[in-house]
């Protein structure tokens, strides 16, 4: 008995592709070029005329089917094209479509969204790196972090990647100081509808993590000022500028703290681990572990995690 079409290539992904992105993008690319080649399908016909390499791999081929199917972002610069083994892929991978059609079960269009749900599955498992270089400051650590999420945020257009990221991590480090008693949400859960004064409050003090501070935000630090709250920006270095002037304008620039986030971390790691290099690894570990305690328990995006190379 012939098993249904997904069964076939769940076990051919078992047996040549896996979480590749090389070997994922040949499998995007073949199953589209496929569409228009006529069956029983010719190997030939799917290899470049000098021969020797697989025809139509490319970093844009893959990225159109990808966008076809509302995925902005980029699985491989090269689409396979540098990846070892792409014939014997190729040639096996064609005889299953060929087999799938002798059969009446092949359907193409399911079978591309199958290796699209795949790609998925590849971005879900790649998470940030924070690479705690010892030649580098820990300033320009988080730094490397943090233009990850904004590397990431261009790819996938209204994914705000940045921000939650940066959320996260000053939850995670204000979760050390609570010792894990601080309730954190999940970043598109947004302060209106909950009442809530900020994105953390902590005693008297209302804390706002933001990429980019506007005008709403300043109002909202005047309502706590109004509430008896100490309000208190966290944002990044073009932030501060920024918050800085919209504070002026309405006259509570003496009144709010504003803070750039690489500082905000950065400080308290030296503080934590007392300046001695050998306890500063443990330190900066205890705040990715914390993080990433969050990401499981408050998003729904596991690529949100950060892996540590320390």
């Amino acid at each position: 008995m012939m098993l249904s079409q997904r069964a076939v290539l769940a076990a051919f992904d078992d047996d040549y592709i896996g979480l590749s992105k090389g070997s994922l993008s040949l499998a995007l690319i073949l199953t589209r070029n496929a569409a228009s080649k006529q069956f029983p399908l010719d190997k030939n016909s799917f290899v470049t005329t000098k021969g020797g390499q697989v025809a139509g791999l490319g970093g844009g081929a893959v990225k159109k089917i990808l966008k076809d199917h509302g995925i902005e972002r980029i699985l491989s610069s090269e689409g396979g094209r540098t990846s070892r083994g792409n014939m014997e892929r190729m040639n096996a991978y064609i005889d299953v479509l060929n087999d799938l059609h002798s059969h009446n079960l092949l359907d193409l269009d399911a079978a591309e969204k199958y290796w699209v749900e795949r790609a998925q599955a590849y971005f879900d498992a790649l998470p940030f790196t924070f690479k705690l270089d010892p030649s580098r400051s820990l300033r320009a650590c988080v730094r490397d972090l943090l233009a990850q999420a904004v590397e990431r945020q261009r790819e996938v257009s209204g994914t705000m990647y940045a921000g939650a990221v940066m959320q996260h991590l000053v939850g995670a480090k204000l979760d050390v100081i609570t010792e894990g008693s601080l309730l954190h949400h999940g970043f598109s859960v947004a302060d209106a509808p909950s009442n809530r004064s900020g994105d953390f409050l902590i005693g008297d003090v209302a804390i706002h993590v933001t990429t980019a501070p506007g005008e709403a935000l300043i109002r909202k630090c005047q309502d706590n000022l109004s509430s008896g709250l100490r309000p208190l920006i966290v944002t990044t270095e073009d932030g501060v500028g920024g918050a800085k002037a919209l504070a002026k304008q309405v006259g509570v620039d003496d009144r709010l703290d504003i803070i750039e986030i690489e500082q905000f971390l950065a400080t308290n790691v030296y503080e934590w681990s007392t300046f001695e290099r050998d306890a500063r690894q443990t330190a900066v570990r205890d705040i990715i572990d914390r993080y990433n305690k969050i990401i499981a328990e408050c998003e729904s995006d596991p690529s949100l995690r950060i892996e540590f190379d320390g």
